[in-house]
C-alpha cells in the first residue's frame, strides 16, 4: 500500500475552539446512545473510530462514560422505536450514523442533545436551518455526498476512457435519494454518459441487483447508503463486480480496501464527531456548535483489482490519488 499524501480530517475551527467555558466533568458516568441504520458487523469501522475519537478525549468506555448501542439491521422502519428507547434510558446524548438514525433521534426528542455525522445534506433532510449557528439540540457532521456524484462520475471516466454506459445502485429508502438521483443525473450530462439506475434497498437484493446490470453497461457507480454503502455489503459488491469484470466507484476508502476499483470521499467521520460529543459532555450547546462540513476528500484506488479487470489506470489519475493499493 503506497501512501500518497497524508490526509487531513476535520477543520481548525475544532482545533481552535474555545472550551474554558465548559466545564470538566467529573465523577459521573455519561450514558451515550450510539444509533445506526446499519448491522453491528458493518458498524464495526464507524464504531472503532468512534471510540477512538472519544478516548482521545479522555473518554473511555467502561470507565467513565457507557455506551448504549441500537442497530436497525436495515430495517428504517426500526429506527423510531430504538431512537426512544435511547430516551427513555435517560441517556446523556445521543451519536447519530448518517440521516435515516438523526432524523430518528430528533423526532424522538428535544433536549436531549445529538451529534449526527454522515449525512449528506443536513438542512436538506431538515435537521438543522442552518449550518454556521443550528440551534435546538442537534448538531454534527456532512459529507458533501450528493454534490460529489459529478465528481465520482468524472474519476470514472478517466479510469475507463471509453465509457458511455453506467450502472448506478441506489437505495429507494434513502432519505436523499431525490437529491442523489437528480444531481448524478445532471452530472452525467456533459460527460456524454447514459445512467441506468437500479433500486438496492439491502445487501439481501445484490444477486438480484447485478442480473438487472445490461450489457450496455462498461461501469457501476455505488451512490452514498449506509445500508448497502457499509460492511459486507461493500464487500459482496466489490466480489460480484470482479466476478463480472465491471470497474466500480463508491464513497469510501474502505470500498477500495476490500476490493472495489475506486474510493472517493470523505475518510470516517465519526472520530472527529467525538470532539463535539466532548464539548457537549462538557457543557457546551448543540445549537451553538456549528455544523461542519468536509473540506478534503480522498481518493483511494485498488491497482489490484485494476489489473484483474484488465484495465491499465492513466498515470495522472494515479498520480492525483491519495492511497493506491498494490
Amino acid at each position: 500500500m503506497i501512501s500518497r499524501r497524508g490526509f487531513l480530517a476535520g477543520t481548525v475551527t475544532l482545533l481552535a475552539a474555545p472550551l474554558a467555558a465548559e466545564a470538566q466533568p467529573t465523577g459521573k458516568v455519561y450514558r451515550i446512545g450510539y444509533l445506526a441504520i446499519a448491522s453491528p458487523t458493518a458498524s464495526g469501522p464507524s464504531m472503532d473510530a468512534f471510540r477512538q475519537g472519544l478516548r482521545e478525549f479522555g473518554w473511555v468506555e467502561g470507565q467513565n462514560v457507557s455506551i448504549e448501542y441500537r442497530f436497525a439491521d436495515g430495517e428504517t422502519a426500526r429506527l423510531p422505536g430504538l431512537a426512544a428507547e435511547l430516551v427513555r434510558l435517560n441517556v446523556d446524548l445521543i451519536f447519530a450514523v448518517s440521516s435515516p438514525p438523526a432524523k430518528a433521534a430528533q423526532r424522538a426528542t428535544d433536549s436531549v442533545p445529538i451529534v449526527f455525522s454522515g449525512v449528506a445534506d443536513a438542512i436538506g433532510v431538515g435537521l438543522v436551518p442552518r449550518l454556521a449557528r443550528p440551534g435546538g439540540n442537534i448538531t454534527g457532521f456532512t459529507t458533501s455526498n450528493v454534490e460529489l456524484s459529478g465528481k465520482r462520475l468524472e474519476l470514472l471516466k478517466e479510469a475507463v476512457p471509453k465509457l458511455t454506459h453506467v450502472a448506478v445502485f441506489v437505495n429507494p429508502t434513502n432519505p436523499q435519494v431525490r437529491a442523489f438521483r437528480r444531481e448524478t443525473t445532471a452530472a452525467a450530462v456533459p460527460l456524454g454518459l447514459t445512467l441506468e439506475f437500479i433500486d438496492v434497498a439491502d445487501p439481501g437484493q445484490l444477486p438480484k441487483a447485478f442480473a438487472a446490470i445490461t450489457s450496455q453497461a462498461q461501469a457501476l457507480l455505488i451512490l452514498p447508503d449506509p445500508v448497502i454503502g457499509t460492511g459486507m455489503a461493500q464487500v459482496r459488491i466489490a466480489e460480484l463486480a470482479l466476478e463480472i469484470r465491471l470497474p466500480t466507484m463508491e464513497r469510501s476508502r474502505r470500498f477500495a480496501d476490500v476490493g472495489g476499483l475506486m474510493g472517493y470521499g470523505t475518510n470516517l467521520q465519526e472520530r472527529e464527531a467525538a470532539r463535539y460529543v466532548d464539548r457537549i459532555l462538557r457543557g457546551a450547546k448543540p445549537g451553538d456548535l456549528p455544523v461542519q462540513q468536509p473540506t478534503k476528500f480522498e481518493l483511494v484506488i485498488n491497482l489490484k483489482t485494476a489489473k484483474a479487470l484488465g484495465l491499465t489506470i492513466p498515470p495522472s489519475l494515479l498520480l492525483r490519488a491519495d492511497q493506491v493499493i498494490e
